[in-house]
């Protein structure tokens, strides 16, 4: 019997994301997924759903081994990093060089935005940094741990170099004929959850107030003495600030460059169409090797670190991102599965729900709702829209319609936010270990600010789906959270 493009073939992705709601495991959920799913198309022949299944896995890996190997490089240059001691001395020169609390916060918020390429680099470095410097001013390790969540995963999903980008990309099917880098490049002005978020942070340390458990965390904290705080001293090398800042500088450059490259700019095709047609995760892996060898040369030499040093980060760069690569690998494998060369998903939903203008327009809302609950349950993003981005294209009929360019921004913005305020995800279990602050206090501290945002996401996302326009969808998003911050500016000022 041929279950292709029939209702069946919703099976695989309804399983996976219910068994990662139940079991809050995403890896058995994602495989549980994909062997349903090729039990689907090999009429529940045992033998054949394993092939198909190897099959696809194998195929997808070999279409994007690039973005894995472009993680493990990452992962290795995050690990020289912290080995000579590079971010170290960026605390030390930040001690002496910041003279005020919202100066403190600031310059962590600008580390945060400035290291943009990975966030699980952006939440070990921004946190052994600036730890030293918010401590002096008594801004809280709660505070510190939400400054550090809030710069990492909303800047590295609109941040066009960088790992995300690179996963975003490679969770488009291969058949949609879509250009994922033009299309994630086309989602940035309307991920509401990422712009709003770093606008909102921005306000609370411009104005330096809190609200919530937040604040009464930050008052007692300000009366506690920050004797009683275990500090946790990496063994690291001699390196200086430049040591931390020209590793991160080249990578960006250089990622630049070979996106210019692999699109055409040495045969004359325009800077815009370049961008436009290039390979980005070619480019992502040109530029982070070159990096390395940069990074080789500025360290060896002058001794920052041993040979034996620079060899030992490899391993441990690699095994850093393990569980990124793994999740990639089975979202990946689901798509293939659900694909229009195996179940034909996008088939099935397409003829469901392409007529129906009402909700089409409803989209937007409803992705970023999905997507928010099932990375909040699964506490990852990229497990999320590895799921959902096919079904979205599938949606639209393989057509870059600006209604599919706001719905894939609404998922990732929904994507993130789960992120952000999941308990299990590795994000923010990161942020807290980068501030040294107890894990549950920094959820229960940062929940209420994530939830204040997401909610006005959701209502700017049902007005960008009923008129058409993210213009406008970003448009509300912003004029709420202005009247958002008044509203909490004069509360502030009534308890004073």
């Amino acid at each position: 019997m041929d279950l292709t493009a029939t209702v069946w073939t919703l099976l695989p992705p309804i399983i996976a994301i219910a068994l990662a709601l139940i079991t809050k495991e995403v890896y058995s959920s994602l495989l549980i997924g994909i062997l349903t799913g090729a039990l689907l198309y090999s009429g529940f022949n045992p033998l054949h759903a394993l092939e198909t299944t190897f099959e696809v896995m194998g195929g997808k890996l070999g279409g994007n081994i690039n973005i894995c190997i472009f993680l493990v490089l990452l992962g290795i240059l995050v690990s020289l990093v912290t080995k000579s001691g590079a971010s170290r001395a960026y605390g030390e020169w930040a001690v002496k060089s910041i003279k005020s609390r919202r100066g403190a916060s600031f310059a962590t918020s600008f580390l945060g935005c400035f290291i943009f390429v990975d966030d699980y680099f952006n939440c070990l470095t921004v946190g052994t940094v600036m730890r030293p410097v918010t401590d002096k001013y008594r801004i809280s390790r709660a505070k510190l741990a939400y400054i550090i969540d809030a710069t990492a995963a909303p800047v590295c999903i609109i941040a066009p170099i960088s790992s995300w980008a690179a996963a975003v990309t490679s969770s488009l099917p291969e058949s949609s004929g879509i250009d994922g880098f033009s299309l994630f490049m086309q989602t940035i002005p309307f991920n509401l959850y990422a712009l709003l978020t770093l606008g909102f942070l921005a306000f609370l340390i411009a104005s330096d107030f809190d609200f919530g458990p937040m604040a009464k965390y930050q008052k007692r904290h300000e009366q506690d003495d920050l004797a009683h705080i275990e500090e946790t001293h990496v063994v690291a090398g001699a390196g200086k600030v430049g040591d931390l800042i020209i590793p991160i500088a080249t990578l960006i450059v250089l990622c630049i460059a070979g996106m210019l490259y692999t699109g055409g700019i040495l045969d004359g095709v325009g800077v815009v169409d370049a961008f436009a047609n290039c390979d980005s995760s070619t480019a992502l892996v040109l530029g982070s090797f070159t990096t390395l060898i940069v990074t080789f040369l500025l360290y060896i030499p002058r001794k920052i670190l041993t040979f034996g040093q620079f060899c030992e980060a490899f391993t441990e760069g690699f095994r850093s991102m393990v569980p990124a690569i793994m999740i990639l690998t089975l979202a990946w494998t689901l798509s293939g599965v659900c694909s229009g060369d195996y179940l034909n998903i996008g088939g099935y939903v397409s003829s469901v729900v392409g007529g129906d203008s009402v909700v089409t327009m409803l989209m937007p809302a409803i992705f970023f709702v999905v997507a928010l609950g099932l990375a909040f349950a699964t506490g990852t993003s990229w497990g999320t829209f590895g799921i959902l981005i096919p079904i979205i294209v599938a949606v639209f009929a393989d057509t870059m319609s600006p209604m599919l360019v706001q719905t894939v921004a609404a998922c990732l913005a929904g994507a993130v936010c789960g992120d952000h305020v999941s308990p299990i995800s590795d994000t923010t279990i990161l942020a807290s270990a980068g501030a040294q602050c107890n894990h549950i206090e920094h959820v229960s501290t940062q929940m209420p600010y994530a939830l204040l945002i997401a909610a006005i996401c959701f209502v700017g996302y049902l007005v960008g789906g009923l008129t058409g326009s993210g213009y406008l969808a970003l448009a509300t998003g912003v004029v709420l959270l202005v009247i958002t911050a008044c509203v909490l500016t004069a509360k502030n000022k009534k308890k004073a």
